[in-house]
C-alpha cells in the first residue's frame, strides 16, 4: 500500500496529461493518462488508487 508520501509529476500534452506517480517509501512507479480537464484532487486519487493496485498485485502470489 502507498506509504502516505507520494510524488506526483503531471506534463500536459494536448488535451491529455501525462502523469507519472512514485510511492516514497517503496519507489514504486505508475504513469496514465487523464484528460486535461482532471482536477488536481482527481489526479491524486487516481494516482494513490492506481498504486495501490500495483503495489497489491506485487505482494499477491501467483496461482
Amino acid at each position: 500500500m502507498p506509504s502516505g508520501e507520494i510524488i506526483v509529476e503531471i506534463q500536459r500534452i494536448g488535451a491529455i496529461l501525462r502523469v507519472a506517480a512514485v510511492d516514497v517509501a517503496t519507489g514504486t512507479e505508475v504513469t496514465f493518462q487523464a484528460p486535461a480537464s482532471a482536477t488536481r484532487a482527481s489526479i491524486d486519487r487516481l494516482a494513490a488508487n492506481k498504486l495501490r493496485y500495483v503495489m497489491s498485485k506485487a505482494t499477491t502470489p501467483k496461482a
